[in-house]
């Protein structure tokens, strides 16, 4: 079971994200102690969404193809409409989802990042949470949809919206600290 500040988490992320749904995690995780990535598609910088605008820059540390799921303790996915829609039919974002919660990963989605866990079928069975307007979504890929603040399935975390971040945050710590999470594969 590692220490939060031994773990490595891995924030994957492209443009149109929500602002303080990456940023917050990334903060709160380092001031913690974790060493925390960012990858992008690309590996270029991201731009999030911010209140109905552009929002500020968000450096990448590498590319989506240099991700080894085994390299990190947990993934967190920020939400946002945008950066969810983009990466769930991205083949190597949805890829990585699946090596996460194949190899029995902390994998923590917020908002809408959800989506990419419907798209890689890592919610069927599974108690689930996410922004109210994609409720019927994560039903239809078989979840059990709870209107709650954080929802943890066996490692795998969910959340509502940036109103939710600090459970959000205190439970991908929690369920870090608790080790490999087993689970049937997605």
């Amino acid at each position: 079971m590692p220490k939060i500040t031994e773990a490595r988490i891995l924030i994957m992320s492209t443009n149109g994200f929500e602002q303080s749904e990456l940023e917050v995690p990334l903060n709160k995780l380092k001031e913690a102690g974790a060493t925390v990535h960012v990858a992008t598609p690309d590996g270029e910088d991201i731009k999030g969404w911010d209140d109905k605008n552009w929002g500020g820059t968000v450096k990448a540390d590498l590319a989506l193809t240099k991700v080894a799921a085994q390299d990190y303790d947990a993934l967190v996915l920020p939400g946002g409409q945008i950066n969810p829609d983009v990466l769930r039919v991205n083949d190597d974002a949805l890829a990585l989802v699946k090596a996460f919660v194949h190899g029995g990963k902390t994998v923590a989605a917020i908002c809408h990042a959800p989506w990419l866990l419907v798209e890689a079928g890592a919610l069927k069975g599974r108690e689930a949470t996410s922004y109210k307007s994609i409720k019927t979504d994560v039903e239809n890929a078989g979840a059990h949809w709870r209107d709650a603040e954080v929802v943890c399935d066996n490692g795998i975390i969910t959340s509502r919206s940036p109103e939710d971040l600090d459970a959000f945050v205190s439970k991908i710590i929690e369920e870090v600290e608790e080790g490999e999470h087993r689970r049937n594969a997605a």
